[in-house]
């Protein structure tokens, strides 16, 4: 009788290390996006991406390095996404025009990474303090533009502070409303009801 022939394991195909490390990051973020940081794992990622351990341990030291990267990654890609959003060059313009020009930003910024935003604004569970300090410290920052933003277009005397935690809460919950029925709560609508909060009504 021939010998029958042993079947091998098929092999990934090889790919550049940079591509590769993107590979595996934006499979590490699938399985947190899906399961929790509970779910993330070594072997996961490997199963994820359909390659072997020793693949991912060619690209990163361990879990600890690569969640580290990761990190990185999203807080450089959601600050990047955000600032290109929010209307930085607001002296001068209306509470209204501000509104009109950054809600449906920030919507269509949502809905064109939506996985990055689910791990911002809908923290998965058991997420671990090192991202959780960091997503903190980031908003402490982004309310600290908004403060400003704030503070160049309204009267002298308003209280920018407090606008600025007021206003990123509503952004909060806004973005959540968007990632969970992008549908119904369209830009349009979003900017009608932010339009009726400052008290400028229908256009």
């Amino acid at each position: 009788m021939p010998e029958q022939t042993r079947k091998r394991r098929p092999y990934a195909p090889r790919v550049p290390a940079p591509e590769r490390r993107e590979q595996l990051l934006d499979a590490a973020l699938t399985i947190i996006d899906r399961d929790g940081y509970d779910g993330v794992s070594i072997d996961a990622i490997a199963r994820e991406v359909g390659v072997t351990r020793p693949v991912v341990y060619g690209a990163f030291d361990g879990l600890g390095p690569l969640l580290t990267a990761l990190l990185d990654r999203q807080q450089q890609r959601a600050l990047t996404q955000l600032y290109g959003a929010l209307p930085l060059d607001a002296l001068g313009s209306t509470p209204v025009a501000v509104v009109e020009r950054a809600i449906p930003a920030l919507h269509a910024m949502i809905l064109a990474d939506p996985v990055t935003w689910r791990a911002i604004l809908r923290s998965p569970a058991n997420v671990p303090d090192v991202v959780r300090e960091r997503i903190e410290g980031d908003r402490t920052r982004v309310r600290q533009t908004i403060e400003l933003m704030v503070t160049a277009v309204l009267a002298p005397g308003a209280d920018g502070e407090v606008l600025a935690h007021a206003i990123l809460a509503i952004l909060d919950h806004f973005g959540q409303l968007v990632l969970a029925e992008p549908e119904r709560f369209t830009a349009d609508r979003l900017v009608a009801s932010a339009r009726a909060m400052i008290g400028a009504g229908q256009p």
